[in-house]
């Protein structure tokens, strides 16, 4: 099946910013667009498994209003007629708010979630709900209500999580755009087990609350995409202040529209960027031999372009344990009141989670907070000598799907389901934006992302870093191949 959009475009190759520019010219109708991608669902998603609730009737209707809009007014909406799914984790009206939990299993909301009306009044069409583990917790896409999603570069591995629908839907082509949420790395794990690109803002620059956790200082909302310049775009349409967050603000959307207009492999008057670079923050948790054999040829490959790159790194002792304690009171928070009245139809991880908020005493509490704060000032301080930090994004390949996490990397066993992702929990400890950038595949055909952290608030730049290595890596645009043909078990026995 080709699924032609117009001469020029096919899904496996079009970009969100081809598919919008198609419909913009009048090359292309939204209509067109929206239905490729339904027949692309129809076909991959029973294998997959990313999206639940598909809508093609109302999607079909809303490209329908795009079309019979001028071409002026086109021009005007930034995403017109690409289709989304909103990550299960917030509300879009009319579509169920499973949050993974049979608790909700049957819940439908009334309302959107700012971001998702901010991606619908620029045009985006919302087809589905993308995945989730049950209340996003872990980094594995499985939950008792919609099952498991696979990887589309293996179906026997880990999609990642807890935006893993919305990255395997993706790299599957399914969908152009995404939207996804990140505490301890939810956009960026999948983005890297699935070869796509995951942007964890700055918090307040996507407004995230209502949530119920107005002042939480972890979790925020972000653009998913298959590149740089597509996540910018996508970027530019959900940022600003809402009075429903008090950490948003009035982000400039210019440097982001600027970065994604740019031409594959320009740059800004061709500076020198200065990176520092680490595996594991000095033997700080272990990292997988497949792993940094990708990551260190990435950088070496970067290493002899216009990127001057030094082994360093900013101190962060105190983050992992800061950003646990932080987690416990944050899950105890949300999740406190549910397992009160719910905690027999909860899973095992989610009632551990509130066990560890309640166990917190005040010192641990104010000596969290602290720590987040020095971790903050020592990233802040480590970059303002270099543009952008570099790391793996995840410690590990995508894994087993019949595991629940890794229980050792590479002969160093984890503690718990949190210790494989210390690297982009450490990370978010900072509060500091990090982007995942697809940069190659291991010798068994899975894909590996790095991680690079740019200055506070200073996502404009470092999206225009990452571009630069997309477009020297580009490892991008080698899509999956998708075996429709087997026979997979949705709930699989994960252990």
């Amino acid at each position: 099946m080709s699924e032609l959009i117009s001469a020029e475009l096919d899904l496996d190759d079009a970009t969100a910013l081809d598919l919008v520019t198609s419909v913009q010219r009048g090359e292309s109708t939204a209509t067109q667009v929206v239905s490729a991608h339904l027949e692309r669902i129809e076909a991959v998603n029973p294998t997959v498994n990313a999206l639940l609730d598909v809508h093609p009737e109302e999607a079909l209707a809303e490209a329908d209003r795009i079309d019979r809009l001028s071409a002026a007014e086109r021009k005007n909406i930034p995403l017109a007629g690409l289709p989304v799914a909103v990550k299960d984790l917030i509300p879009a009206a009319g579509f169920r708010h499973t949050q993974g939990s049979p608790i909700f299993s049957t819940r439908i909301a009334s309302l959107d979630h700012i971001v998702v009306s901010r991606m619908k009044r620029a045009g985006a069409v919302v087809v589905a709900k993308s995945n989730t583990p049950e209340f996003g917790l872990g980094s594995h896409t499985f939950n008792s209500v919609t099952g498991l999603t696979r990887n589309p570069y293996s179906l026997e591995h880990s999609a990642g999580g807890s935006s893993g629908g919305a990255a395997a839907a993706l790299a599957a082509r399914m969908l152009p755009i995404a939207d996804g949420s990140d505490t301890g790395g939810s956009l960026r794990n999948p983005a890297s087990f699935c070869n796509v690109v995951g942007l964890r803002p700055s918090l307040g620059t996507v407004p995230n609350s209502p949530n119920g956790l107005a002042y939480g200082t972890l979790s925020v909302k972000g653009p998913m995409a298959r590149t740089v310049r597509d996540t910018a775009h996508l970027l530019t349409s959900m940022v600003g202040f809402t009075a429903t967050d008090p950490f948003s603000y009035p982000a400039d959307t210019s440097a982001l529209q600027e970065v994604a207009m740019s031409a594959v492999g320009s740059a800004h008057g061709e500076q020198k960027i200065t990176a520092a670079y680490t595996l594991d923050f000095s033997g700080m948790f272990p990292v997988a031999d497949s792993v940094r054999s990708v990551v260190e040829a990435a950088v070496a490959e970067l290493s002899g372009t216009d990127f001057q790159i030094k082994h360093a790194h900013p101190q962060l002792a105190e983050a992992k344990e800061a950003f646990r304690t932080l987690r416990g009171l944050q899950m105890l928070a949300t999740l406190g009141p549910v397992a009160d009245e719910h905690g027999d139809q909860m899973k095992e991880d989610a009632l551990w989670n509130v066990e560890a908020g309640r166990s917190v005493t005040a010192q641990q509490a104010s000596s969290a907070m602290s720590a987040q704060s020095r971790s903050w000032s020592a990233m802040a301080d480590f970059l303002r000598h270099v543009d952008v930090l570099i790391t793996p994004t995840v410690q590990v390949p995508p894994f087993d799907v019949r595991m629940r996490y890794p229980r050792e990397i590479d002969g160093a066993s984890m503690s718990d389901y949190l210790d494989w992702m210390t690297l982009p929990s450490i990370i978010t400890t900072t509060n500091h934006p990090a982007v995942s950038i697809p940069v190659g595949f291991t010798h068994t055909g899975l894909p590996v992302g790095i991680q690079m952290v740019g200055r506070f608030r200073g996502e404009a730049r470092l999206l225009e870093i990452a571009k630069r290595v997309e477009d020297r890596i580009g490892s991008w645009r080698a899509a999956p191949h998708i075996d429709r043909t087997r026979p997979l078990d949705r709930f699989p026995d994960i252990q």
